[in-house]
């Protein structure tokens, strides 16, 4: 058999090529976890009776992530959120300057998204495009759904049985006048606690030591008819980008 005589540059060039391909694919499948999006350490605690204050010594253990005014938004007012998780759900405190609570929905599972609101989203599991949705007004109005996204197509549906271990605890409190609404205030908060045995449905729940979880959070207010929103992980137009997420990792 003839001897095939190659050149060094050549196979040089074959060999940046391959590696090139190779670490093209580890991209592709890692994809999902280089997001670049926020990162937050989730502190554990002991269980705790949530007050709409925020003012539980556990707390203390974590610190305030400020929320991003999203663009086109005019109201200069500050919106952050703290959480925690415990052996049987997790925590999530929201805080927010304002001047008027614009909240006149007065019963659950309305479109409260419409008026001044809170938020948050949980992608337990990025095998699964399924997530759960939560919102509440300050009036202490809820939403709190399980959102099926399927190429871009979403839709919530409601919990059933949302009784007893299932119901999450919600307080809110508001601060420079009454929790009334359309009352003139300095600011409200939210205070949560959302059991796992609501989030059963999805995988990776309860999350253990070193588990991660795609997340993101949210205001929406509405002074004086102008909008504005907030978020921690930046989407565009829609919420419910969640392959935006950002990335909660639980101690």
């Amino acid at each position: 058999m003839p001897r095939i005589s190659i050149d060094s540059g050549i196979i040089l060039l074959l060999l940046k090529t391959a590696m090139f391909i190779v670490l093209s694919g580890y991209v592709a499948a890692d994809d999902r976890a280089a997001t670049g999006g926020p990162k937050l350490t989730v502190n554990k605690c002991a269980d705790f009776t949530v007050s709409g204050t925020g003012t539980s010594p556990e707390w203390q253990n974590a610190q305030w992530v400020e929320l991003n005014r999203r663009p086109g938004g005019q109201h200069e007012y500050t919106a952050r959120f703290k959480m925690l998780y415990s052996t049987t759900g997790v925590y999530v405190l929201f805080d927010g300057s304002d001047r008027k609570l614009t909240a006149t929905m007065r019963e659950d599972f309305l479109d409260l998204w419409k008026e001044d609101v809170f938020e948050c989203f949980f992608w337990t599991s990025e095998d699964h495009p399924v997530y759960f949705e939560y919102e509440i007004s300050p009036l202490g109005y809820e939403l709190p759904i399980l959102v099926p996204n399927l190429d871009g197509r979403f839709l919530g549906w409601r919990p059933w049985n949302y009784e007893g271990t299932k119901r999450i605890q919600k307080q809110v409190s508001a601060t420079g006048g009454p929790n009334k609404s359309m009352s003139d205030v300095s600011g409200w908060r939210a205070e949560l606690f959302i059991p796992y045995e609501l989030l059963r449905p999805l995988r990776n729940v309860p999350p253990k030591s070193g588990s991660s979880w795609r997340a993101n959070f949210y205001r929406m207010d509405y002074d004086g008819g102008d909008t504005t929103a907030w978020d921690w992980a930046r989407v565009g137009p829609s919420f419910h980008e969640f392959k935006k997420f950002g990335t909660l990792t639980f101690e």
